[in-house]
This record gives structure tokens, sequence and C-alpha cells, in this order.
């Protein structure tokens, strides 16, 4: 045997850099899948802040750590394997079966989850280290990373591993995603100009209800990754193309744009409008109090306001019913007060005594809260935070872990491939869901409308300076209007008749944020900010739906169905922040907090209200949000618990017309096709056309068109005479088009 001293050294090298990474294999209390799922949670706190990305990611490797594990059992179904998926399948013909079944799982789990991984963060910025943690684990496990076969025929558990790893990254290139171009937009355009939030107001926005990007002098993401241009784009509008676990063509529409369709599951329809003709009625009226509570509810944020609260399970949460009317919708938040109609629980049922009261600031507990769910920096976002949520379950003395809380207990790596599997399938279809919605209904976020409203004037009292029917409506002592002699009438009384509001007061006032606070006071309404870092301001996307909201209440709904339990273990959820060593762009909290929570519901309902008083948010964006993760929570618990049952069959055969992110047969671009096929499009201007054929690993095989082209329908034949059977994909770019689509080639 000969040995290679360099790969040993390396290995050796990798071993020694990143042994703090992890705990030794003959110390580890867990199983290899939650081994991984941690280092994978890693991975994202350093990656790219895209939720959508992270949850398909952690959706593909949860159901490829699943399926490793499934097919050495004769009930459970796979997945993936030997299944057709949003029409791609994956063919598996068995393995045979092994002398150690819990060692062959193991090691198929580890070759698969390790090739998955270092594919996935092979572009992220903390790449590097990424990779070492992955050796790391994989090396002390007793892996050996040069083992690259496929032939699961030998009945090798690495080969099983590297085979559905394979597939799984094959299947990830065509599902609708764009991953090959880094999950870019193919079409999407926003409809406002960007807004500079340090020029004070917003005279630059077109249109109040739809998105407007943000300029600013150094973006930071919510992981702490400087992004190299000013205006980040939408992230990921056109997600609803990308293939779901549970959701189907029933929970299905399609809009249309142009030329361009976008698809939308669990629809919540039209969010409040402001009617900018003639701004009266319901919906403007609705946008009005919407946009304007989120500027009141950030006079909360002022832990020296001497205002204390209960934040314990004793006074909050236990909401009985969300609204369903604008009504309702109204009556559910204290705008003044901040919080909900929840009224908490008087005892504890697990406990049988009564939850003890915790009373701190409201300023502190507010901060705590909007930092807290806004998962940055290094965060794991919103679907990475539900999964850090499981695994603080699975850890709690005592937790016996029994699927849907009946029946016998179950070993750790059943009980983590099964959630993770159930969890990161919900968490794709909320992100699919949610981000569908974004990128249809392209609604506005409060940094836009407060200052667009605000711009407009007043729209309370016609006797008064600076009316308006589109203005921003008066609250006394929050919202008002500024007069001669005010501290901000400026020289020359200039702002006076100027909206005024009693609020953060924002990054003015934080030079050093280990000491400073902004607190609270009167600003001018043009210089409004959301209680975010000032390199960050406001996602990058659309606000309506909340990602906060669907994701939270999608994972407290699997979390109670997969636990047979609505409440925490022991009757309590907790999360420590210490006085003055939690908060990052500004000091606090000033005394210790500990965010509490009876119910996995509770959580959720917290983590909703926590992104108003975060100034990224209004109502509009929260409740649909919650009702559609009461919808799909559900749906992805009952379906994957057909698989662990057996009661699908072994190959699902969808239709291919109906898949999103497939072509539709008939149309003028065939799939599949053998061995030439006709590329029909329009320029609709005169423009430069782009048209190129990639394989599966974003390879460019040949060039159809790329030439200035005037307006007229064109159809384009290419010929694949040369190229192996397999899945291809074109792209096309001009002046007034930018797609991606695939096409299946058979020989």
């Amino acid at each position: 045997m000969v040995i290679d001293m360099k790969e040993y050294c390396m290995k050796l090298l990798c071993l020694l850099v990143v042994l703090s990474f992890v705990s030794s294999v003959t110390e580890a209390k867990h199983s290899v899948a939650r081994e991984w799922n941690e280092a994978m949670i890693q991975a994202i706190r350093k990656d790219l802040a895209r939720p959508p990305v992270q949850a398909r990611n952690l959706f593909h490797i949860t159901a490829a750590m699943y399926d490793a594990w499934a097919v050495y059992d004769n009930t459970v179904k796979p997945f993936f394997l030997g299944r057709t998926v949003g029409g791609f399948h994956i063919p598996f013909n068995g393995i045979p079966v092994p002398p150690n079944i819990q060692a062959a799982r193991e090691e198929a789990i580890s070759y698969t989850a390790y090739r998955l991984l270092v594919y996935r963060y092979k572009f992220s910025p903390a790449a590097k280290a990424a990779k070492a943690r992955f050796d790391s684990i994989f090396i002390m496990l007793g892996y050996d990373t040069l083992k690259t076969s496929t032939d699961y025929s030998t009945g090798s558990p690495a080969a099983l591993g590297n085979y559905i790893a394979q597939k799984m990254i094959d299947f990830g290139v065509q599902d609708g995603s764009n991953e090959l171009f880094d999950f870019g937009n193919a079409f999407y355009k926003p409809s406002n100009p960007p807004i500079d939030p340090v020029k004070f107001g917003d005279s630059s926005i077109v249109d109040p209800n739809r998105w407007q990007p943000i300029t600013v002098g150094t973006f930071i993401d919510q992981n702490g990754n400087p992004i190299p241009v000013k205006t980040p784009p939408f992230l990921c509008p056109e997600w609803g193309n990308v293939t779901p676990f549970a959701m189907t063509n029933s929970d299905k529409t399609v809009f249309h744009r142009g030329a361009n369709d976008y698809i939308v599951y669990h629809d919540p329809g039209m969010p409040a409008l402001l009617d900018t003709l003639n701004p009266t009625g319901e919906s403007t009226d609705l946008y009005k109090w919407a946009f304007s509570m989120v500027s009141i509810w950030q006079s909360h944020l002022d832990p020296s306001d001497s205002v204390k609260v209960d934040i314990s399970p004793a006074s909050i949460g236990n909401i009985a019913q969300l609204p369903k009317t604008n009504a309702e919708l109204r009556a559910f938040y204290n705008v003044k007060n901040g919080g909900d109609i929840g009224k908490g629980r008087t005892v504890n049922p697990k406990t049988g005594q009564p939850y003890a009261p915790q009373i701190v600031p409201r300023g502190d507990f507010t901060r705590v809260l909007a930092e807290f769910w806004a998962d940055g920096p290094s965060s794991e976002t919103p679907p990475g935070h539900w999964f850090t949520i499981l695994n603080y379950v699975d850890d709690y003395p005592g937790f016996q872990k029994r699927f849907g809380g009946t029946g016998p207990v179950v070993d750790d790596l059943e009980w983590d491939v099964k959630t993770y599997f159930i969890l990161g399938g919900a968490m794709h279809d909320a992100a699919i869901t949610a981000w569908g919605i974004k990128g249809w209904y392209d609604y506005v976020r409060p940094i836009s409308a407060i200052r667009y409203m605000a711009g407009k004037g007043q729209c309370s009292d016609s006797t008064l300076p600076n009316y308006s029917k589109a203005g921003i409506p008066l609250v006394p002592g929050l919202v008002e209007l500024v007069k001669a002699g005010d501290s901000l009438a400026g020289e020359g009384n200039k702002n006076v008749g100027k909206i005024k509001l009693y609020t953060w007061r924002g990054h003015y006032y934080i030079k050093d944020p280990k000491v400073n606070t902004a607190g609270v006071g009167w600003i001018l309404a043009g210089d409004w900010w959301p209680y975010q870092r000032p390199s960050f301001v406001t996602p990058p996307f659309a606000g309506y739906i909340s990602g906060h909201s669907t994701y939270s209440r999608t994972a407290a709904e699997i979390m109670t169905m997969l636990t047979g339990d609505e409440y925490f273990p022991g009757g309590m959820g907790e999360f420590h922040a210490k006085k003055n060593e939690y908060l990052v762009f500004e000091e606090g909290p000033s005394v210790d907090v500990t965010l509490q929570w009876a119910t996995y519901r509770d959580a959720s309902d917290q983590c909703s209200l926590s992104r108003i008083w975060g100034g990224i948010h209004p109502p509009i964006d929260d409740i649909p949000g919650r009702f559609i993760g009461m919808k799909i929570g559900p749906a992805a618990f009952n379906l994957a618990n057909k698989y662990f049952t057996g009661q699908v069959l072994s190959v699902q055969q969808d239709d291919p017309s109906t898949v999103p992110g497939s072509w539709k047969l008939g149309q003028n671009y065939p799939n599949p096709f053998n061995p030439s096929t006709t590329i029909s499009f329009i320029v609709r201007e005169q423009s430069f056309v782009s048209i190129k054929i990639y394989d599966l690993v974003g390879r460019v095989v040949a060039t159809i068109v790329n030439e200035q082209m005037p307006a007229g329908s064109y159809h384009k034949e290419w010929n694949a005479q040369g190229l192996t059977s397999g899945v291809y994909f074109y792209r096309i770019q001009s002046a007034s088009f930018n797609d991606t689509k695939r096409m299946v080639l058979l020989k």
C-alpha cells in the first residue's frame, strides 16, 4: 500500500487546525446526523444571509441524510431515491443488506452530508473555514475523503452516500432556483428607484405600494458579510419557481406580469394599498394605520422611560385566535403600548406551579426581542434558527424522543434524521411560499411608506397645515406637526409644518455602540430609521408577507406535532441576554433579560411582534404569514409521516408539465428533444441578444446567438449531435428578456 504523504499531512494539519470545532468521537453525545446539522448551522452563520437559499440547503441536505438512513429499512420509503421529484428522476436499484446496519447508516449519512456541504458552501465568504470544519468532522468519524466512487451496487455505504450527494447536486441544478447563476433574478425588475436613507425623506419613490431598493455606503448583510454592491437587488423574487416538498398544484396560483410567470403558493390576496389618486377608503386607511404603527411601536425602545412589563408566560402569549377581518386586525395589537391580545397563562402545566413574573424595562424587552429574532449578525437565518430550537428541545434533560409524542422511544439517529427531514421540508415550503408572494406582490417596506406619507403631510385635519389625503395620520404625543419654537423647527423655522415622530431616534445618536443608546424622542419623520444596523437598514426584498412569521408559525406547528405537545419541555423555553453584552448596534440591555415562552406558538408569536418593533414589517405582513404557516406545517408533517409508514409508492410519477421549474410540453421549447430543438423567442426592441447552452456544471457547450438583433420573432435551431444525453440549460439575455430554461436531451 502506497501512502500519499502530502494527502496524509494535509489531513493531519486539517485535524489539528479545527480540533476546537468539534468534540472527539469517543466523547460525542449526539448522532452523526446531529453532528452534520450543527456543522451546517455553523456554516450558515458565516455564509451570505439568504434565508430562502439556506432553507433550500437545509431541506436538500436533511432529505439526503434521511434517504441514506431510509434505504436500510424495509418499511420506510426514501424521498428522492428511486423517485421522480419535480420532473427529475433519481434511479435506485437497492443495496445489499450490510452486516452492521447502524454503522452503514452512519457512514452513508456522513458521506452524503460531507459531499453536499462541501459543494453547497464552496463559494461561502467563509468557505475555507467551513471546508476545514467539514473535513475535521469527517476524518474524526473515521472516513476517507479519497473514497469518491458512486457505485453503490457493491454494497459500499460510502459509495451510496457519494451517489446520493451527486444526485442531489444534479437535482439542485434544475429545481427552478437558478443555482447555476448564483440564484440571480431572471426577469424581476424593481418599480422604484433606490432610497438613500441617509438623505432626508424619500423624494425618489414612484409607487408607495411597491418595494424600493436601498442604497447604503457599505452594505453588510444580516450575517455580517460585506456585500460589494451599494444597492443590493431583490433576493429571490422568483422563488415560487422552486420545486417544493409537500405543496401541490392545488396550493398554487400562476400570475403573469409582462411575459413572465410568477408562481405563488397559498395566495393570501392583495395587501392593503394606498390609493395615490384618491387616498380614501378602507384599504388606504388600513395602509396608513399599519405603517404608522411601526413608528409608534419604536417609541417602546427606550429602557429609561420607566415603563416596566412582565415578560413571563404569566402575562404574554396564549393567543386563542388570530384576526380574520380588518376590524379584528386593528383590535389584535396594542398600538400605543405594544404587544397583542395574549393574556398569558396562570399555571405551568408541567410543574403545576404558577409562572413566575419577570419584570423588566419594556425598552430592554423590545430591543432584545428585535435582536434575537432578527437573526443577525452571524446568524443561522430564520429557518436555521428553528433547527437550533429543535436541538435545544432534544437536549432538554429527560426529554423522550417519541415520534408525535406517542409510541416507543426511538434512538438518536432515527429521531434526528426524521425530525430534520420534516423541519427541513417545512422550512423549504415556507421559503417558497413567502418569497413567491414577496416577488409577486412586491410590497413596500416601512422605511419607504413612512417617509413617503410624511413627505406628503398629514391626513387627519384639513384645517391644519400640510394637509394631504395621502399623508400620515396624526396621533397626539406620537405623530405631530412641527410648530414654531419647536426644537426641530430649524434655522428660520424651515421645518415648521413638517411631520415629526416620537420614536427611536436612530443611529445619529449612537457614536459608540458599546456605551451609547439612541433612546426615544422627537425626530423629523424624514429621518426615520428601522431598528436595524445602519449598514443593513432593511432586508433586500419585499415585506409582504413576513418571512419570519411564515417560517416561525410553520416551525411551531411542526414542533408541536413532532413532540405531541404544544409546550416546551418543562413548560418553558428560554433565551438569556446578559446585561450590556447582547445588543449589537447600541448598548444594552440595561438589565439581564430572559425571553420566555410556554409553547412553540408563543415563541412564534413573539417572533412576529419582533419584526414590528424592529421596524421592518407592519401588521399587514404579519398575520397572513402566520395563517399560511398553519397550513404548511401540518402538510409537511403528514407527508413525511407517509414515508415513515411506507404509505407512498417507491416512485412518484409527476407530470412535468405541471412542475415548477419544468417546461410545459407543447410549448415552443420541446422537452425532451432528440437530437435538435428550435428555440423561439421575441425581441421587443432592438438590442444585443445572447443565447448560450450550459451543461449541469455550468460550462458553456454552445452559443446559439450573440449579436445585435432588431425587434421581431425568431426561431433558432440547436443541434446537439456531439453531446451525450442529459439535462442542459439555455440562457437568453436581451434588453427585454432574461431567463433560464431546462432542456432534456435524449438519444
